[in-house]
């Protein structure tokens, strides 16, 4: 052993036959050629011939395409030589010992020549050139037709396969690697193709070579018969002509059957099954062995054809008619073999959630989607799924419900992208009775006798109680909304995803929108996308109009206003503001029909234009409200709400609209800002509250009349 080396003597001498198989058997080719071998032997190599050949046949038919067998003309060669060098030594033997008997040139060369002839050397001479014309005229000849054309083909198709690799991995579409495996493959397919059209040389002339020694070995035979051991024309010519016959035959079957084998494989086509799966199946077909029987029996009842033979072979068509049609009625169930997963592979899947909307479960609440209880969750989920999708205009992608160790036992979590977007917790097997402002009680209900624990609606912030399933007809005889845990769950999240409903929205359903719109309003479509709005930019101005509450339930008309802002400006702010003036109505809808009075606050003139001369933010491009003014107008609008008894709008100048909307839009969720240009002409309005506006107060001195009562305190007629 060489040092540093780590390889034994012993492992390298295990590769060495491997590696030597191929030289010793060109070697042992030679010597079949030259050196005499005794009959015994000789009989071992024939065996091994027809077993090679058999071998080789096999391979082609069960390859599922030609390149599964490429060493097959390198086989073809090697085999050729093979039985050629075994003509060579049996037609040595005959003419040496033939003389002798048949046995003398062994056993299978006589076994031929007698048991399969019958012993009559001229028919065995007809069998031998039958089989030469079926090798030579039928099977060799259409192989290597069809080698040539299958080479000329390859070869013409290379090129563009050659650019068509180059254009895939240009494109990113595969890898270096997978460029470089798929060149080999075109340039072993070119070399595969062109080599069979030459090996297919090699069989027909080995069959012209068989057909030549045939010719040497019956002249031969007579001449050394008759001369050299002083026989008879008759017996030299019935003892070396049944010999030359039956080597003849030996060499010729396995000669046929390679023959077969480069047919088989030059004429198939790539398939996923072998050459036995792809005829079988294709084959399997009832509907073409119904007319076979019919034809069949049609024969058979002429008088003068075998009844007997037409008729049961029409009986088996038709039954493989009928079994292949029973056959063909029942689904195939393909059972696909269960791959062991590999521990060191991380899949896509494993890392990335692809669901938008998620709702985690406690274990607690696992009941609540459970299929055997009916699955009161899923049912709420999917009803609130189609009620958002309406009110929105888009399809929503659906929703998944998973449980989640990390969260409380009762607790629930509502995921929007991933990010938690509300929380609650509720109580299975309770009642919530929601407070809605019809109970002549206040909290914790105590004299109304009903047992419960107090806690708000997550929906709408409303005082409530968890109570047991049989209090529900008292709770809602004073006045109680009673709904169970599934129902707050999916009210829950239907109020927060209304309120992120623009998130909602992506590049795939304005897709789906635009195309549903194309189908009835073309030039529509064609005003607005693909120029000059791309997709990109019709979804970033769509969510902007869902963010600030225009839906998309009836698109056209939004989708008008967005045509015509575009006539006039592409900026994004003020294509915005375009669309909500134009769609003003829609948003004033929200809180007050057309012929009802709109109840609308105002900012004082001189706050108002404090607010426009504020600093403006450099990111948004909008004022920037001090934080005592922001919350005084939070309150004052909160007040103005609980003063109106319901939703209100802030009517503001158009510059001071975005900065108000998003200081109001979680503080004061009831109010709505609109931009004096917004507001319908037509529209009814009532001013219940003006914001900075309030009265200053006095400054002089308190008036003499004004008396003090006992405790120092300025009766009530002396208040202003």
């Amino acid at each position: 052993m060489e040092p540093g080396s780590n390889v034994s003597w012993v492992e390298r001498l295990r590769t060495v036959p491997a590696a030597a198989a191929l030289p010793v058997g060109i070697f042992g080719l030679f010597v079949l050629l030259v050196l005499p071998i005794p009959p015994l032997l000789l009989d071992m190599f024939f065996v091994l011939n027809i077993a090679i050949a058999v071998a080789v046949l096999m391979v082609a038919l069960n390859a599922r395409a030609p390149l599964d067998f490429s060493s097959f003309p390198t086989v073809l060669l090697f085999a050729t030589l093979l039985r050629l060098a075994l003509n060579v030594a049996s037609t040595r033997i005959v003419l040496v010992n033939g003389h002798e008997g048949g046995a003398a040139a062994g056993e299978i060369i006589e076994s031929f020549g007698q048991f399969l002839v019958a012993g009559n050397f001229a028919v065995g001479l007809f069998v031998f050139i039958i089989l030469l014309i079926i090798n030579m005229i039928v099977i060799t000849k259409g192989a290597g037709r069809v080698s040539e054309v299958s080479a000329r083909f390859v070869l013409d198709a290379l090129p563009g396969k050659q650019m068509a690799i180059d254009a895939d991995i240009a494109a990113g579409l595969i890898t270096a690697d997978e460029a470089r495996e798929r060149r080999r493959d075109v340039t072993i397919e070119a070399d595969f193709y062109g080599s069979m059209d030459g090996a297919s040389k090699f069989v027909k002339g080995d069959a012209i070579a068989a057909l030549l020694i045939l010719g040497v070995n019956i002249i031969a035979g007579f001449a050394l018969g008759m001369i050299t051991h002083g026989l008879s024309a008759a017996e030299a010519g019935e003892l070396y002509i049944t010999l030359a016959v039956g080597d003849a035959l030996v060499a010729q079957v396995p000669a046929l059957l390679l023959s077969i084998a480069a047919a088989a494989i030059v004429t198939r086509v790539a398939d996923k099954r072998d050459l036995s799966g792809q005829i079988g199946g294709q084959f399997s077909d009832p509907r073409g062995w119904l007319p076979v029987a019919g034809i069949l029996a049609a024969i058979g009842t002429v008088p003068a054809m075998p009844q007997l033979i037409f008729l049961p072979a029409a009986a088996i068509a038709g039954g493989l008619w009928w079994a292949l049609r029973k056959k063909a009625a029942v689904p195939e169930v393909v059972e696909e073999p269960e791959e062991k997963p590999d521990p060191d592979k991380i899949d896509i899947t494993e890392v990335s959630d692809q669901t938008l909307v998620t709702i985690e479960l406690g274990y607690g609440l696992v009941p609540l989607v459970d299929a055997a209880k009916d699955a009161p969750l899923l049912t709420r989920i999917t009803g609130i799924r189609k009620q958002l999708s309406r009110e929105l205009g888009f399809v929503l992608p659906q929703f998944r419900i998973r449980d989640s160790l990390e969260a409380g036992a009762n607790d629930y979590a509502i995921m929007l992208g991933g990010l938690a977007i509300a929380r609650g917790t509720v109580r299975p097997g309770k009642l919530l009775a929601i407070d809605t402002g019809d109970v002549r009680s206040q909290p914790p209900y105590t004299e109304l006798g009903i047992q419960g624990q107090l806690t708000r609606d997550p929906s709408f912030d409303c005082p409530a109680l968890w109570i047991d399933p049989s209090a529900r007809d008292m709770a809602v005889a004073e006045g109680f909304l009673c709904v169970d845990a599934s129902t707050v769950i999916a009210t829950h999240a239907n109020q927060e995803l209304l309120t992120q409903s623009h998130q909602l929205l992506g590049p795939s359903e304005v897709s789906a929108m635009v195309e549903d719109l194309k189908a009835r309003a073309p030039a529509l479509i064609d005003a607005v996308h693909p120029d000059p709005l791309s997709l990109a930019a019709l979804t970033r101005v769509l969510r902007a109009l869902i963010a600030d509450g225009i839906g998309l339930a009836h698109p056209q008309p939004v989708f008008t206003s967005l045509a015509l802002a575009l006539q006039s400006t592409e900026g994004f702010d003020a294509l915005i503001d375009a669309v909500r003036a134009d769609l003003g109505a829609r948003l004033v809808a929200r809180v007050a029909l057309p012929s009802e009075r709109l109840k609308v606050v105002t900012l004082e003139a001189n706050l108002e234009s404090a607010i426009l001369g504020s600093m403006i933010d450099p990111s948004t491009g909008q004022p920037m409200i001090e934080p005592d003014l922001a919350g005084l107008i939070v309150e004052r609008v909160n007040a103005a709400i609980e003063e109106a008894r319901g939703p209100v709008a802030l009517i503001v100048q158009p510059p001071a609209r975005r900065a108000l909307a998003g200081l109001l839009k979680q503080r004061a969720a009831r109010a709505l800002v609109l931009s004096i240009t917004e507001l319908p002409p037509t529209q009814p309005v009532e001013v219940v509250a003006v914001i900075g506006s309030e009265p200053a107060p006095p400054t002089g001195l308190p008036s003499p009349a004004a008396e003090t009562d006992a405790h120092g305190d300025v009766p009530d007629m002396a208040m202003t």
